[in-house]
């Protein structure tokens, strides 16, 4: 049986509402899609390819918030 790995998803939607899902711990490792369902679905796909390719090295980040400030 396989180890199970969690990863954090950073997700954004874009200026066409589009949401945008990063994830900060995989190289190169982020998707898009209309809904957050396909998104979820979408950046499980990504991840797979991402550890499945010699740029996916995992990067030892834990996510320690998010803020926002305006200017």
């Amino acid at each position: 049986m396989k180890n199970q790995r969690t990863f954090t998803v950073v997700i954004e939607r874009d200026e066409d509402g589009y949401y945008v899902g990063t994830v900060p711990t995989l190289r190169g490792c982020h998707t898009q899609a209309k809904t957050l369902d396909a998104l979820m679905k979408r950046v499980r796909e990504a991840v797979e390819l991402c550890l499945e390719s010699e740029d996916g090295a995992s990067r030892s980040l834990e996510l320690v918030g998010v803020q926002q400030i305006s200017i």
